[in-house]
């Protein structure tokens, strides 16, 4: 290990953690015919107790706007939610669920609700707790700045330079690889 990174991989351990936490729900989503993502945008709605707008569903599940784009239109097709625009606003589009996705949280809520009982069960209440509290804990400081780094010039201009050298390089082959083919026709 390289001695000059002495903080552990945060970003990673939380990806880590995450899986860990998903590989006990996904086989449920994958029963019922849902990807975690058609999940993730009916929970949220579901908890939001009322239809969202796109954006909201963005920032909320974590879902880039072109991503949620097809989610929608996919979940749409299956009849999980409707999309209406506002009357007072066109721009503006409002996601709300369908019977059919109420109905899948009532036949699924039962199985996530046992599946939680049996992750607290083996690995403990209390470290299921204390994951809780850590996690609002950090995320309740969110809003806190915290100061980037500056970045050194002479990194930018070394990637910069990279990846004009790659992409140079692999002109150079196309125009080679092309100046062969026509000398063999």
């Amino acid at each position: 290990m390289d001695d000059s990174l002495k903080h552990r991989n945060l970003a990673l351990l939380l990806l880590q953690a995450r899986e860990c936490v998903m590989g006990n729900f996904r086989r449920i989503l994958n029963h019922y015919g849902l990807t975690e993502q058609q999940w993730r945008v009916i929970r949220a709605i579901s908890d939001n107790g009322a239809p969202m707008e796109q954006w909201q569903i963005c920032a909320t599940c974590h879902i880039l706007s072109p991503s949620l784009a097809g989610v929608m239109a996919r979940m749409e097709e299956m009849e999980l939610v409707d999309r209406n625009r506002v009357d007072t606003d066109q721009r503006r589009i409002l996601v709300a669920l369908t019977a059919r996705s109420r109905s899948l949280i009532r036949s699924i809520a039962p199985l996530i609700e046992q599946q939680y009982a049996n992750l607290e069960q083996g690995m403990g209440n209390d470290v299921v707790r204390n994951l809780y509290e850590a996690l609002d804990l950090f995320l309740a400081h969110r809003q806190e700045p915290v100061e980037l780094v500056d970045l050194p010039e002479s990194g930018r201009r070394a990637a910069a330079k990279s990846t004009a050298r790659k992409r140079s390089a692999a002109l150079v082959a196309t125009r080679r690889g092309r100046g062969n083919a026509s000398t063999k026709t």
